[in-house]
């Protein structure tokens, strides 16, 4: 009773959670069309992070929410080490076919669009770039040369579309397409001025003030071949940010975040299993790791670490029921740990997990692992102290005369017992020294 009341409990906290992000959700205000209708307005969105599968939602609700508006403009201020290539492909499809301008906006002064960035601040209607910031670098990473002087047939496949890819926005955003090719070729990266000189960017600006003052009266032509003419001064500002589901997901797609979900929930799952019954460590460890299990599929992770982690979990369980004296522990550390440096291995910018994280979980895990061991050596060298063979040394009453057998009272019950020391009055105590199937063996204590 007092587990069902406690799930029940749990289950109405978490409806509770649920109820209140959906209510923090609807009432995040959302511009509306009435308060634009007088002059067209700049929607603004900020992103600065890792670019995953939640941006480019985002993005794309910016672009569409820009277009609903009938904005004179759609501005992206972004500062990206970079992130997934297919992601990255989405989100430049969403650019390319806006019916609304869309400029990227690389800031602020030190921000960065490097790899994915790249390739987004180029697809723009129009790319500007604060002072102080880089752009390129844009190398697919994790499928450059294997030994140094060759690259396999897959990656020179995957290089050659990057490659390709780029030239071709360039071109059609009227960019130099050679420095774009060398960005992803040869990972070349360029300064503000040297991007402005050489015609990756069209514009430098301080802030988005300058940005908007720069704008005004440029002419910009959509897919549909429409030519439009920015009308940006004095326009009013539609800052659009995330809301609250969308921060949550992108908090969900850290990557850090991501190991500490997988590592806690088989954490809680090898709890319960340690001790059936306690109910809560199972429901929370199952949660934690789907969820890190869901955030590790969005990042595209090696999988072939994520078998390693749960194969070293599987031998910290074993090592509690097999008197391995450790070895399998020692396994399931060394799969722990090299798992967890294969889960991102090679993979794109920005996306990683801490070094320091998995030493410092792989040293608690080990830790663990050793009082687990300690703790089961102890139980192994300990007197038997339940069953049968736990009444052994215990004192108990005789109920009856012993001539020499007769009935004793131990631990609440009573047993036949013989005496193995001549005649046992009826109240006196007696040690039991052994046992015979059902019976057992006294003497006078």
């Amino acid at each position: 009773m007092n587990d069902l009341r406690a799930a029940k409990r749990g289950a109405a906290l978490l409806g509770s959670i649920l109820l209140l992000a959906l209510l923090l959700n609807l009432g995040t205000p959302l511009p509306s069309v009435r308060a634009v209708e007088g002059n067209p307005p700049v929607v603004v969105a900020g992103y600065d992070g890792a670019v995953v599968p939640i941006t480019a939602k985002y993005l794309e609700r910016v672009i569409r929410h820009a277009e609903n508006l009938g904005a004179t403009a759609c501005v992206i201020q972004l500062s990206t080490p970079g992130g997934l290539y297919t992601t990255t492909q989405e989100i430049v499809t969403t650019i390319l076919n806006a019916r609304v301008p869309v400029i990227v906006y690389v800031s602020p002064a030190g921000g960065w669009a490097g790899s994915a960035g790249t390739f987004i601040t180029i697809s723009a209607h129009v790319a500007a770039m604060a002072p102080g910031s880089r752009i390129g670098a844009a190398h697919p990473v994790g499928i450059g040369p294997s030994d140094g002087q060759q690259q396999d047939i897959p990656s020179q496949k995957i290089t050659e579309d990057a490659a390709a890819w780029a030239r071709s926005i360039a071109q059609l955003r009227g960019k130099n397409a050679d420095a774009v090719e060398q960005a992803v070729r040869e990972s070349k990266s360029y300064s503000d001025a040297e991007a402005l000189k050489l015609n990756l960017i069209d514009l430098r600006a301080q802030d988005l003030e300058d940005l908007l003052r720069q704008l005004d009266g440029k002419t910009v032509t959509l897919s549909s071949g429409a030519r439009v003419e920015l009308r940006t001064k004095g326009a009013p500002i539609v800052n659009l940010s995330m809301n609250p589901v969308e921060k949550t997901l992108l908090a969900l797609s850290n990557p850090d975040l991501a190991y500490i979900l997988m590592t806690v929930g088989m954490a809680g799952l090898m709890v319960e299993i340690y001790n059936p019954g306690l109910i809560f460590p199972g429901v929370a460890g199952a949660i934690s790791l789907l969820l890190g299990l869901y955030s590790l599929g969005t990042l595209d992770a090696y999988w072939g670490g994520v078998l390693l982690i749960i194969l070293a979990f599987g031998l910290f369980i074993a090592e509690a029921f097999v008197p391995s004296h450790g070895i399998l522990g020692a396994g399931g550390v060394i799969s722990f740990v090299t798992g967890s440096l294969l889960l991102f291995s090679g993979g794109p910018p920005g996306i990683g997990i801490n070094i320091s994280l998995i030493v410092t979980t792989a040293l608690v895990f080990a830790a663990l692992v050793a009082l687990l061991v300690t703790a089961v050596v102890r139980g192994q060298k300990r007197a038997v102290t339940t069953g049968s063979e736990g009444l052994i040394g215990r004192m108990g009453t005789a109920r009856s005369d012993l001539l020499p057998e007769g009935l004793v009272f131990v631990e609440g019950e009573l047993w036949r017992a013989v005496s193995e020391e001549g005649p046992i009055k009826a109240g006196e105590k007696v040690v039991i020294t052994a046992m015979e199937g059902l019976n057992l063996r006294v003497r006078r204590a």
